[in-house]
């Protein structure tokens, strides 16, 4: 081949896109083509820390980010610290149960309040370890800094006190308040303080998983991933089950293809359905745990699954539910927090810890299968030669739904997606039955 052949004419990243190209709907035009006709979205949006400095703005706090579930601050006192775009935030319980949620900075000079993770206030108080400047559960500043505890003599005391201080008022210092809010068991916070309500967002997701009381289930397994990929990669081979014969030899047993269909209304979301679910096999499966008593029609046989935008996946089963919380830690990393939930009746029989366990190995190793083939499509679009591809319109019209999100945002569209006509539509066309 000579040297001015096919090959040269390969498009070069050497030109890249620049910060106010990634926030232009000139940029997205391939994408926002209808699903039969799109490419995929730009590499770049998996790639650049410019891209990524700006989704995290405009993406992640703008959005509703889902960040643990309720069963893990079911007391007062009880708080977990998470960060949302960059943003170190301290989700709590009150003394009257509310979820409250403030940015983890001390209101005197800016101190880290609490280090990350979950932990137990015993006092009731949010103490900053510099000055001692000392915040109650809502927030409320209680002192500057002497309270109960204070190994400071008594007699010494006077110089700390700024009561007397002037135009100076505890009421003006209390920890900067984070929208909070709940559904079905999670737990969201959102920093913009304009933003809509989470029923926005969520759509018609509560009427349609009203069935399953969430609410009421709890977290019986957690367990941490890092993932060499970019958040939405994760999302992306979450919705689609295109891929399943190749890289889930186990879990196409449980969830065979000619039973999978879409199933989304309107609403901040993608969705699947696998109905019905089918038999353990040898390497584990679904099935084992009681399924809720009262669940009904489809409820009782299938398998939900919901990508909630931007980084939440969503996979119920009658007798248990699988999250994961994907957290971006660069264009090429995340950090995922997994979690294994259900609602106290279906472990009341004998033997639930042994399902338990049973699960917590099958989905390990369905989620490993995904992390290996997330982290090769990351190494992929990291080559300048690779400038987008395709969509396979049957399987994949959830991802061209989500990536459309993600430009909405990037450009500055606040917009929620219709759904689809019929409630479930089949990505398998049979005799009696057409792809739409």
């Amino acid at each position: 081949m000579s040297l001015d052949g096919a090959a040269s004419r390969v498009p070069s990243r050497s030109n890249s896109f620049s910060s106010r190209e990634y926030i232009s709907e000139e940029t997205y035009l391939q994408t926002r083509a209808p699903v039969e006709l799109a490419m995929t979205l730009i590499p770049e949006a998996y790639t650049s820390p410019d891209f990524y400095a700006i989704e995290q703005e405009r993406v992640f706090a703008a959005s509703w980010i889902a960040v643990g579930c309720t069963s893990q601050l079911q007391k007062s006192g009880q708080a977990v610290v998470v960060t949302v775009a960059g943003r170190s935030i301290i989700v709590s319980r009150d003394k009257a149960g509310r979820l409250r949620a403030f940015h983890n900075v001390c209101r005197h000079r800016g101190t880290r309040l609490l280090d990350d993770g979950h932990q137990l206030l015993r006092t009731a108080r949010i103490r900053c370890p510099y000055h001692s400047w000392t915040y109650d559960l809502a927030g409320n500043c209680l002192g500057t800094p002497l309270f109960e505890g204070s190994d400071i003599p008594e007699d010494q005391r006077g110089v700390f006190d700024m009561s007397g201080v002037k135009h100076f008022d505890k009421a003006d210092y209390s920890l900067i308040p984070v929208g909070v809010g709940s559904w079905a068991g999670l737990i969201f916070v959102n920093l913009n303080p304009d933003a809509p309500p989470l029923r926005v967002q969520l759509g018609d997701l509560p009427v349609r998983l009203a069935g399953y009381r969430l609410d009421e289930w709890q977290v019986v397994r957690a367990k941490r991933y890092q993932v060499a990929a970019n958040y939405k990669l994760i999302g992306e081979n979450f919705m689609e089950c295109y891929h399943l014969p190749w890289v889930h030899p186990e879990l196409i047993k449980v969830s065979r293809m000619e039973n999978h269909y879409r199933w989304q209304g309107p609403g901040l979301y993608t969705g699947m359905c696998t109905t019905p679910i089918s038999q353990n096999s040898q390497a584990g499966g679904w099935q084992g745990l009681r399924p809720l008593s009262t669940l009904s029609g489809t409820d009782a046989e299938s398998g939900r699954f919901v990508w909630l935008f931007p980084n939440t996946a969503i996979s119920i089963l009658p007798n248990h539910a699988f999250i994961i919380l994907a957290h971006p830690e660069g264009p090429g990393q995340t950090g995922e927090e997994t979690l294994i939930l259900t609602h106290p009746e279906c472990t009341e029989s004998p033997g639930a810890e042994d399902e338990l366990d049973q699960l917590t190995l099958f989905w390990d190793l369905v989620n490993r299968q995904d992390i290996e083939i997330v982290e090769r499509v990351q190494a992929g679009l990291s080559d300048p030669a690779y400038r987008g591809g395709r969509l396979c319109y049957h399987f994949e019209e959830p991802i061209h739904r989500f990536q459309n999100m993600i430009i909405d945002k990037m450009v500055g569209i606040d917009r929620v997606p219709p759904g689809d006509e019929m409630e479930m539509v089949p990505m398998f066309a049979r005799k009696d039955q057409r792809l739409i």
